[in-house]
């Protein structure tokens, strides 16, 4: 049951009111200025997670670190949730401070309650998400994305929504054209998004991706990549392309095994660092259905 953060003076009536609350699904509703607004200390065991969180990655450390700094001191900042019909309460943004107190043993959490419909509690949950220092490069191209697919922002609109230049904006949604293995060397820290939009002036995606193998093998600074790839497309320099790796035989056989199953051309290309991709062939757009039914029963 949530009861009032001692802390947050919000009178008498709060407390009886959360007794027997009412649905409050706007500010009209009854009940709903003693409720919303408050910071509340709630059971963390009546908090669902948001199924908008645009967060994939939780750094272990920090989670860790911050875990030890809520087990000494508390949760310093209130996570932001909203009002369920069954009466629990649906995360909005604070999914780091939700989780360590969790791992610290923590029974409730105080939280700041919002009335929100669906989309603008995951626009809330994105626009928070992206303010965060430490949001690597893909996942705040993400969240751009999903805020102008989900919420139907035009990039000017969005840009005065997140208080970012229309142009930053745009150099970030680029970076979701690079092919996925490029965009997890992004988010894994092996190559910088200065090295990412270089990349962008390659269309050739195996020349894209043999530079991206050069980068990642010589060291390649963000100055030495634009210099490489303006010689290559001036034809100063003929493009180095990565040797490939004869594939082991566990890599063999398996490439054997899915030309049986899927019936159909497919290479397997893989680096000396173990890093690669699976390529399958079609030659129509009835292949392509046949064989995206084909890995969905899979």
């Amino acid at each position: 049951m949530a009861k009032p953060n001692k802390n947050n003076r919000l009178g008498r009536g709060l407390s009886a009111l959360l007794k027997d609350e009412p649905t409050i699904r706007s500010a009209s509703d009854e009940g709903a200025k003693k409720l919303v607004g408050n910071i509340l200390e709630i059971d963390l065991g009546k908090i669902t997670a948001n199924p908008w969180q645009p967060r994939s990655n939780f750094d272990k450390k920090a989670l860790e670190e911050l875990v030890a700094s809520i087990d000494a001191l508390g949760v310093i900042q209130p996570i932001t949730v909203r009002k369920k019909e069954n009466g629990d309460y649906e995360l909005i943004s604070g999914e780091r401070r939700f989780r360590a107190s969790e791992l610290a043993g923590k029974k409730s959490i105080p939280a700041y309650v919002r009335l929100a419909n669906d989309q603008e509690m995951l626009e809330m949950a994105l626009v928070e998400n992206i303010q965060r220092q430490d949001l690597d490069a893909i996942e705040i191209a993400l969240s751009y994305q999903q805020l102008i697919d989900e919420i139907k922002l035009t990039q000017e609109e969005l840009s005065k929504r997140v208080g970012k230049d229309r142009s930053s904006i745009t150099n970030y949604l680029r970076l979701l054209k690079l092919d996925p293995i490029i965009q997890t060397g992004i988010r894994d820290g092996m190559i910088s998004m200065g090295h990412g939009r270089a990349l962008m002036a390659i269309d050739d995606a195996d020349l894209q991706f043999d530079i991206y193998e050069k980068i990642v093998r010589n060291n390649l600074s963000v100055r030495d990549t634009e210099k490489l790839i303006k010689s290559i497309k001036t034809g100063e320099q003929k493009p180095d392309k990565v040797k490939e790796v004869e594939l082991p035989p566990l890599y063999q056989t398996a490439l054997n095994d899915m030309v049986k199953s899927l019936n159909t051309k497919v290479e397997i290309k893989r680096a000396k660092n173990g890093k690669g991709k699976i390529i399958l062939n079609f030659t129509s757009d009835e292949e392509f259905e046949r064989l995206r039914i084909f890995l969905n029963e899979q």
